[in-house]
């Protein structure tokens, strides 16, 4: 029976009755049952993302307090039922009154010998997809563009639809991305170039991991995760800097 997630508390969570702060070993044995391979370094790692936020005690300890174990609950059932990236997670949490995962919505079935192609939406044939997929009609009308424009990012592998015709919230930033960079004029066919560097740096990280995935301690590959989630969010930081020290250079190069 597929996994129903769920933004509230659950048995056998740290999430009962007030107490005292937890150490973040008593939070990693609370939360053990439910997140098997939840380790140390990947709370820290949450942590250092500014996912969760634990008070410190005068010797420098983590202290977790019931509000920081249901949010660092919330942030893993995120990612566990949802796939959703940090950055999308820490967009969601952002929004006042956010304690639930994003609402299930709807979406059309694709028409067989149509990939990728919504249609009407038919008894029976809806899909109920969690806001982690949309459908194309939504990602059209999220992104403000037309099908001909999204057609042509598809054709140039900007983005793409998996194979029941929905697409990833982080395709739908990406959609929203290129459309303003078309306003500059920047077309589709310039932008593969910068795709295909970032398929580049995550296949470098996929490489620096696959190690820790077939090691034989458990703990080490339970941190794989982690460690691909921080190799690419380093990897856009990068990319910031570098854009931002080459504008900067420019504007302080003389002619």
């Amino acid at each position: 029976m597929p996994h129903k997630p769920s933004g509230g508390a659950r048995t056998g969570t740290a999430t009962g009755p007030q107490r005292g702060p937890l150490s973040i070993g008593a939070v990693l044995r609370a939360l053990r049952a439910e997140f098997p391979e939840l380790t140390v370094a990947r709370i820290r790692f949450l942590e250092a993302e500014g996912l969760v936020e634990p008070a410190r005690s005068p010797s420098g300890g983590r202290r977790f307090r019931d509000a920081d174990v249901e949010r660092l609950v919330q942030v893993l059932r995120l990612q566990r039922d949802h796939c959703l990236s940090l950055r999308a997670i820490r967009e969601h949490l952002a929004v006042p009154g956010r304690g639930a995962p994003p609402r299930a919505v709807p979406v059309a079935a694709p028409r067989r010998g149509e990939p990728g192609r919504m249609s009407a939406p038919e008894s029976g044939t809806e899909l109920a997809v969690s806001a982690a997929r949309t459908g194309r009609r939504e990602l059209l009308g999220s992104a403000g563009v037309r099908e001909e424009e999204l057609a042509e990012w598809e054709e140039y592998g900007l983005l793409g639809p998996a194979e029941d015709g929905t697409y990833r919230l982080a395709d739908v930033a990406v959609a929203r991305l290129v459309a303003r960079l078309g306003r500059h004029g920047v077309e589709a066919r310039h932008l593969r170039s910068v795709k295909a560097a970032a398929d580049r740096q995550l296949a470098l990280a996929e490489q620096r991991v696959a190690p820790l995935r077939r090691h034989p301690d458990q703990r080490t590959r339970s941190g794989a995760e982690s460690t691909a989630e921080e190799l690419a969010d380093l990897s856009v930081r990068l990319y910031g800097a570098f854009m931002t020290s080459g504008a900067l250079a420019d504007r302080t190069r003389c002619d």
